[in-house]
Parts: structure tokens; sequence; C-alpha cells
């Protein structure tokens, strides 16, 4: 919780990725409150109170996830919402003749994404939606110890450098600081 709040500030990108983590971690706890109130609230040293705080929150996530049948999979309402408003920036930035850094970024790793989509079947999903998909897989499987082919790491390194600049607009936008 406190991770995502200063995450959710600072980079949105960051901060989906992270809340999909926290979204997995709490599936590996069987939705179990009482198991992550005692096994992994704890690794985080908190005092009582943000103990209290952060079992809460994990709490209203457990209810979340149960509501939308999240269960087994998928991610909650929250933060398919961040992917809709992310899709839709990254539109208005391609439309937009002010953002021409952004375009060419998004023009190197187009390949990438094109090939992402067409091996993890994802036709349904935005590309956006399908940029994190893949890092998320990348960050899963270097949790795993899985080795990333060099070819993997420039696709990802270019997948990254978008959603970087785009993370860094949506804040702008946010503060309406962005031309568009």
């Amino acid at each position: 919780m406190f991770i995502s709040e200063q995450l959710k500030k600072s980079n949105i990108a960051e901060y989906l990725l992270y809340m999909w983590q926290v979204e997995d971690t709490i599936r590996a706890y069987n939705l179990d409150i009482d198991k992550i109130a005692s096994d992994y609230v704890p690794k985080f040293k908190l005092d009582n109170k943000q103990s209290e705080r952060l079992t809460g929150w994990y709490q209203s996530l457990i209810d979340m996830m149960k509501e939308e049948g999240k269960e087994k999979e998928g991610h909650l309402q929250i933060n398919n919402n961040i992917i809709i408003l992310l899709s839709d920036l990254h539109l208005q930035l391609l439309k937009s003749t002010e953002h021409p850094y952004y375009s060419a970024a998004y023009y190197k790793a187009l390949p990438f994404i094109v090939e992402y989509r067409t091996k993890s079947n994802g036709q349904e999903k935005s590309e956006i939606e399908n940029c994190f998909d893949a890092l998320y897989m990348i960050m899963l499987l270097k949790a795993q110890g899985t080795e990333i082919t060099p070819e993997t790491a420039v696709a990802v390194d270019d997948i990254v450098k978008l959603l970087a600049m785009l993370s860094e607009y949506y804040k702008k936008d946010k503060a309406n600081e962005l031309k568009l």
C-alpha cells in the first residue's frame, strides 16, 4: 500500500506492474487475509499501526477480487481502468504533432508489440496492455531465474522506453501540463 501510493504519484507504469504483482501475491496466499497478515505483512517490518493499515488494504483488495471474480486470474477493474486511461492517452499522443519523440519510440517498439501480440494471442487487448503483459511476463521469468535472450532484452528495452515516456506524459496530463 505504501509502495503503491508512492508509485501511483511518481510512475504509473511501475504502479500498474506493482499492482499486478500484488494481485498475484494475494492469489499465492489463496486470498487468505489471516495468512497474509501473519506471514507476509511482517516482512515489511512496519509498526503496528502501519501493519494494520496494510492488512486492511490487502483485505479491501481481496474483497474486490472476490466481487469481480478475479480469484484465479485477471486484473481488478481499478487496474484495468488505468490501462484504459493510458491507452487513450497513447492514442492522443500518436495523433498529436506536438510529441514526435513519443511517436518515434512507439514505432521503434511496434514490431516487438506486434510480435508479442501474435505469440501470446493478445489480439483483443490494446497495444498498451500488450506492452504491460510483455513486461510482466519478463518480470516473472527473471524472478524464476530464466535467462532472457539478447533479442528479447532489446525488445523489452524499447517497450520500457515507450511506457516510461507514456508515464511521464500521464503525469503531465494529470497536472494539466500536457499540450496535445
